[in-house]
């Protein structure tokens, strides 16, 4: 497994240093670096890098939006790398496709992306401009993902495209409407591992801890 670094900047005068130090400390042992819009096709050293990568390599990017200008193109790229047997790791959103919470996250944007497709054919079959009137059900589920990951807000609202106030918004009413009205919790927060498989058993300890509280 090679560890294999992307950076990019959007202009010549900005400096990809943060991004490649990042990179660096993360493991990255060779780092290729764009200097252009991410709205362009044409970039030549991702073009380079992609073509470089082997199965059982590893891509890692410092952010997200530095590999796709939106979530539908970021899509895209995963779905080459994962017919290619290359993995994705982004520093800042804490996204690896080697582990199975990395893998869930792209199954719920790629979910989030057939969705809104589809809601949105439909209103254009009913004569009505599909628009974005509010976010749809999906896109808040994927902030949702996103938010219990740990991943900041504003990053979230870069991630998904969508402005920060839509994300604070969101998963505030997300928050209100899972919390009773005398404001208690509807599932106790547990400290529980998460297995490092799905179908892994949980420790007996922990399972002990759960069976244990009032629900």
């Amino acid at each position: 497994m090679t560890l294999l670094g992307y950076a990019r900047v959007s202009t010549l005068h900005q400096s990809p240093a943060m991004q490649t130090k990042a990179l660096t400390e993360a493991g990255a042992e060779r780092i290729w670096t764009d200097r252009m819009s991410g709205a362009r096709d044409d970039r030549p050293e991702l073009a380079a890098l992609l073509d470089y990568a082997r199965r059982g390599d590893v891509l890692m990017v410092w952010r997200l939006d530095r590999l796709g200008r939106s979530l539908p193109h970021l899509l895209t790229i995963a779905d080459d790398l994962q017919d290619r047997g290359i993995e994705l790791r982004s520093l800042t959103e804490a996204i690896d496709t080697t582990t199975p919470g990395g893998r869930l996250i792209f199954h719920v944007f790629g979910a989030v992306a057939e969705f809104e497709r589809a809601i949105a054919a439909e209103r254009t079959a009913a004569g009505r401009h599909p628009g974005r009137p509010g976010l749809m059900a999906g896109t808040i589920a994927a902030a949702q993902a996103l938010d219990q990951a740990g991943t900041p807000r504003a990053q979230i609202a870069r991630t998904l495209g969508i402005s920060r106030s839509s994300v604070y918004r969101s998963l505030d009413a997300a928050t209100a409407d899972a919390t009773p009205s005398d404001h208690r919790e509807l599932t106790p927060r547990l400290n529980i591992s998460i297995p490092e498989a799905f179908d892994a058993p949980l420790p007996e300890a922990e399972l002990a801890e759960w069976e244990k509280k009032d629900l």
